[in-house]
C-alpha cells in the first residue's frame, strides 16, 4: 500500500511541477500520468483485495471493509491532482 501511495503523489507532484511550467502541455501529460497512476493502485488493490478473499471465503466482509477506505483516499488524491491539472489550464 505504501508503494501505491507513494507512487500516486509522486505523480502528483510531477502533474503539478509540469502544470506550472509546462502550460496546457504540461497539464494534459499530468492528468494523463495522475489517471493511469491512480487506475494502476485501484487495480493492485482489487487484485490483493481478490486474491484474499479467495484465500480465506469467511474473512470476506471484513477484507471490503478493509478496502473500501484507502480505495476511497486513492479516488480522492486522484481527483485532486485532476482539479489542480484543470486550474493549471484555466488559471
Amino acid at each position: 500500500m505504501l508503494r501505491i501511495r507513494a507512487i500516486v503523489l509522486g505523480m502528483l507532484t510531477v502533474a503539478t511541477s509540469m502544470a506550472a511550467e509546462g502550460g496546457l502541455l504540461g497539464a494534459g501529460i499530468g492528468a494523463g500520468i495522475v489517471v493511469v497512476g491512480a487506475g494502476l493502485g485501484i487495480g493492485l488493490l482489487a487484485f490483493a483485495a481478490a486474491n484474499a478473499t479467495a484465500r480465506q471465503p469467511e474473512a470476506a466482509a471484513d477484507i471490503r471493509a478493509t478496502v473500501n477506505l484507502p480505495l476511497f483516499l486513492l479516488e480522492g488524491v486522484a481527483i485532486i491532482a485532476l482539479v489542480v491539472c484543470i486550474l493549471a489550464v484555466v488559471l
